[in-house]
């Protein structure tokens, strides 16, 4: 297959699978708790499988990147470099841990799916991921639901514009590096929250309408989550600040380095 729109669609079919993936994986644990409760926990059984179709789905992206041009090589093994990189990142950050939900890891992220691109910053998320988890042995029933939303970091850093100022372009970032720092673990509660027994002001009820759902989850998130996510969203602004400029410099020259266009 050298037709590079054909590359490209379906590129973009496997990763509207992954999002549809994704919704499913993070609707299924409201479904079991609206069956039964006591149940519950079997809402993890399936984990396996969503690893392995998240993975394979990452693998063909991978694979229809490689067809057709020698940029496309190019882009995973930039991707492969910087999921080395940032997988190093947690594992140091596994042996030296950071205040709160703090992790180095994010920065890259948005940095690499920022230059690159939204379908490189989704690859870079999720198969940071996963290969930090073997790495740190945190391979476990909270890995795709990893996986999704750090894809879903890059993702959107990849959608944000190009300003031509760069303190401007620093500041964008800081504040888009800030909001994911709630939002990651915003969203990672919802893997386990319906699920959760406690307080019936912070628990997921079934059959309750929209407005007490998000009430009852507000309140649990600003009593468990919202000032160890904090630190999350403190420590993304600090790295960028201090290091955005330099790496977002660094990573356009590879970027363009390793671009060309052919000419007839």
């Amino acid at each position: 297959m050298n037709d590079p729109v054909l590359s490209r669609a379906m590129t973009f079919v496997l990763f509207l699978l992954a999002l549809v993936t994704a919704i499913v994986a993070f609707a299924y644990p409201f479904i079991i708790a609206s069956r039964d409760a006591s149940s519950g926990v079997l809402a993890f059984g399936e984990t396996p499988i969503l690893s392995i179709l998240l993975i394979s789905l990452c693998l063909a992206a991978l694979l229809a990147e490689l067809q057709g041009q020698a940029t496309g090589a190019k882009l995973v093994a930039s991707l492969g470099i910087m999921v080395a990189a940032t997988s190093t990142l947690r594992f140091i950050e596994v042996g030296i841990p950071g205040p709160g939900g703090f992790s180095p890891i994010f920065a890259p992220i948005i940095l690499g799916g920022y230059v690159f691109g939204s379908r490189f910053g989704f690859l870079l998320g999720a198969m940071t991921m996963f290969v930090s988890a073997i790495i740190t042995g945190g391979v476990g029933p909270w890995l795709p639901y990893q996986m999704f939303t750090a894809g879903w970091v890059g993702l959107t850093a990849g959608w944000l514009p190009h300003l031509p100022n760069r303190k401007a372009e620093l500041l964008l970032l800081a504040v888009f590096a800030f909001a994911w720092g709630f939002l990651y673990g915003g969203v990672m509660n919802l893997s386990t929250w319906p699920l959760l027994a406690g307080d019936p002001r912070m628990s997921y009820v079934a059959g309750a309408g929209p407005l007490a759902v998000l009430r009852s989850y507000a309140t649990f998130y600003l009593a468990t989550s919202l000032v160890w996510d904090l630190a999350a969203a403190v420590g993304n602004v600090v790295l960028l600040i201090v290091l955005g400029i330099p790496t977002i410099n660094a990573l356009l020259r590879f970027r363009n380095r390793m671009s060309f266009q052919v000419k007839p």
